[in-house]
This record gives C-alpha cells, structure tokens and sequence, in this order.
C-alpha cells in the first residue's frame, strides 16, 4: 500500500519476502514500461521515465529488467505494452474506505480478481465515487527520523518546493505537496544532504477511520488479498491505528 501508510510498518506484514520483492519488482516494471510508451526511451527526454527508473533502482530492482522494460516499453523488442490503469473503489470493516489502484492489460480479469479478493475478504465494491470522493491526490515523501534531524530542517529544505504541510509523525516526517511538485519537494532534500526513504503521488485522506483490533485483523485480510493481485499497483486507505491497537497486532505475529 501506499508507504505513507501505518499499515506498511507493521510487524505481523507477511513473512514471504521473496514474493513480496517480486511482485514490486513486477509492478516498477510495469510502470517503466508504461511511461517508455509514453514518452519515449530516453529519461534524459522522458521525465516519468525518469521517475520510474530512479524509483525503481531504490527498490533494487536489476539493471538489465530496467533496460528489458525500456526498450519493450518503447516498442523496441517487437512486444506490444498496453496497460491501462482501473481504480477500483472498496469499503472495509468499521467504515474503512480503500482506493484500489490496477495497472492491467485485461481489465476484465483485473475486474474479477478484484471482486472475487473482496467478497472473500468480508468487504464490498463501492459505486465509483462513493468512497473517492474521500481522497485527494498529494505528493508524499517519507523522511525516516534521524538524530538531530527536527521539522524545521525538514521544512527549510522543502520550503521552496511549493510544500503543503511537513508532518511529524513518531519515527518519520512526512512531506505533502501537490503531485507537480514531487520532483521539486525531493531534489530539495537531497541538496539540503537529508535522506527519504519513499516518495509517491498518493490519494490522502482527511477523514481518519481509527480501527480497533478486530476491526484491524478484517481490514489485514482485505488489503492482503487485493496486494496480492498482479494487476494491483498500489491501496490507499482512511484507516488507521492507534498505537494500542499496533502493539496489539504486534504482540500476536
């Protein structure tokens, strides 16, 4: 799910790491692909090219996938890539809301897989709009707190970048900005020398839904199922968790 997310950094995450890294590997592929489709081969002349490939390298993701996806994406290899992205929209226990994001080649298999992961998973496809209206879309970066590191170097470095809002948030500050301003937002940091560890355009909630443990364990088996869909890209949710309810679910992985 999208790394802004409490969710992300909990504990009880799954145990199969090599899937996991697979599938990442899978979904930066598919959106190196994308944008050299897009925009051409060069990142030089492509920006979300760029993009693509700078993220996909912090993900390790192997140089000779990266060039692979390139030139297959630009058509080079004689392969045809055609995604499309699909939203899907999802409500979870306790009125938890998710926006569902898809990178797929056959929306109607994506369509399926998604709605079969839901009804398996004691949620319910919402009517577009119905849970989407909750959301709006922002420019996240993640900065991992450091010794010495405060808010306000945070946002000496971003002020410039059009930043919205740096936000303190226990073991990290997280950096908002309109999405036009990501790129802007993250050369700010690496000059002022100070590192982040994700940076993503992510549909943000302002209207928080505090889940208890329960609650919490249904909304786990939800997210899970759709995370494990190939056509998924990224989930972003207004549900959140106390620190209680953390420790909770930690205490029992």
């Amino acid at each position: 799910m999208a790394g802004h997310s409490k969710w992300a950094n909990t504990k009880h995450r799954k145990a199969a790491v090599d899937a996991k890294r697979a599938k990442i590997n899978a979904r930066y592929i598919k959106q190196i692909e994308v944008a050299a489709r897009n925009g051409g081969p060069d990142p030089a002349g492509n920006p979300g090219l760029d993009l693509a490939v700078a993220k996909a390298k912090k993900e390790s993701v192997p140089n000779d996938n990266i060039d692979r996806a390139i030139k297959r994406g630009a058509g080079l290899t004689g392969d045809a890539v055609d995604y499309e992205d699909v939203t899907y929209e999802v409500r979870g226990p306790a009125g938890s809301a998710l926006l569902v994001e898809c990178l797929t080649d056959n929306r109607n298999r994506a369509a399926a897989d998604v709605r079969t992961a839901v009804s398996k998973s004691g949620g319910t496809l919402a009517d577009p709009g119905s849970v989407a209206f909750m959301f709006q879309r922002k420019g996240v970066v993640t900065v991992p707190r450091t010794e010495g590191l405060t808010e306000d170097d945070v946002l000496a470095a971003v002020l410039d970048a059009g930043v919205e809002e740096v936000y303190d948030q226990d073991d990290r500050f997280e950096v908002r900005s309109e999405p036009s301003d990501l790129q802007d937002v993250t050369k700010g940091l690496e000059e002022a020398g100070i590192s982040y560890d994700n940076d993503e355009v992510a549909f943000i909630s302002d209207i928080k839904v505090d889940l208890e443990l329960a609650d919490a364990k249904k909304f786990l088996r939800l997210h899970d199922a759709l995370d494990d869909l190939d056509d998924v890209q990224s989930i972003h949710t207004n549900a959140d968790l106390s620190a209680k309810t953390l420790a909770a679910l930690d205490a029992e992985s």
